[in-house]
């Protein structure tokens, strides 16, 4: 037993990093561009700024270590579908929502198999071992052929995403993008939610809503103002069940950026 331990110590000490992908950024570059090619090939029928042509954006306009999200497999067969989604205004503009995750600098190359998906939703508890990741939401304009970036809002969480999906909210019918991430240590799901308060071309608001065994925040009005307002229920954890029988509601202060409870001032929420 020692000596196989000791050999394996050898083995991997040996090893070197630099070789590996995930810590190469031109051999990260080189399989991008294969694979992009592999799907120029495989495309029956190619339009302005479709999935290749965002795929090539990040390529040569984000750092290494940058992909296109997935959404989640509905079945273990099933193609999965880019996180894109296409969107044309009154006046004939052509804007693609992208959901994007990026790797830190300085760290191993990320891998989008290690975000997406309800077991990966544990990679933030401990996520530096295979890279961290940073997620956008990116919103590009097509005009003709080419892809402009008006805007990139973080979504603060590092794994388990879902989908996304286009919405409108039902009190004064402001258009927003979900979306949908797991929360496996909860067992539930978190929704990152961005509304266009102003103009879909302006930077978005952020509000979270979430579901869970013993967590709930629901997306409601309470002030009839234009921002998104919600409800956070509270939980009771007794022996034998657990149940929610109260809410409180907080409101977006525009003067203080930050929502806050209705009956308790000093607390306080970003989103």
């Amino acid at each position: 037993m020692l000596s196989c331990e000791h050999e394996s110590r050898i083995e991997k000490s040996n090893v070197n990093y630099s070789e590996e992908v995930a810590y190469d950024q031109n051999k990260d570059l080189e399989i991008q561009k294969y694979n992009i090619e592999l799907k120029k090939k495989a495309a029956r029928e190619r339009f302005p700024c479709d999935t290749i042509a965002v795929l090539e954006y990040l390529l040569y306009n984000y750092p290494a270590g940058t992909y296109l999200l997935e959404f989640d497999k509905t079945l273990t067969y099933n193609v999965p579908k880019s996180a894109l989604i296409y969107k044309s205004d009154k006046d004939g503009n052509k804007y693609v929502f992208a959901v994007i995750a990026t790797s830190r600098q300085g760290e191993r190359l990320i891998e989008p198999t290690n975000i997406i998906g309800y077991d990966q939703s544990f990679i933030d508890l401990d996520s530096t071992e295979l890279g961290t990741p940073f997620i956008y939401l990116v919103l590009f304009e097509c005009n003709g052929d080419k892809l402009q970036k008006l805007w990139e809002a973080p979504i603060p969480s590092h794994g388990g995403f879902n989908s996304v999906s286009l919405k409108n909210w039902g009190f004064n019918g402001t258009g927003y993008i979900e979306t949908d991430f797991y929360y496996a240590q909860g067992v539930g799901h978190i929704n990152y939610n961005y509304f266009f308060i102003d103009n879909i071309r302006n930077f978005p608001h952020l509000l979270m809503t979430y579901e869970g065994t013993n967590f709930k925040r629901t997306l409601v009005n309470v002030n009839s103002d234009k921002y998104p307002d919600y409800y956070e229920y509270i939980f009771y954890n007794l022996n034998d069940k657990i149940y929610s029988k109260d809410s409180v509601s907080f409101v977006w202060s525009q003067k203080d950026t930050l929502y806050i409870n209705t009956k308790n001032q000093k607390q306080t929420r970003r989103y």
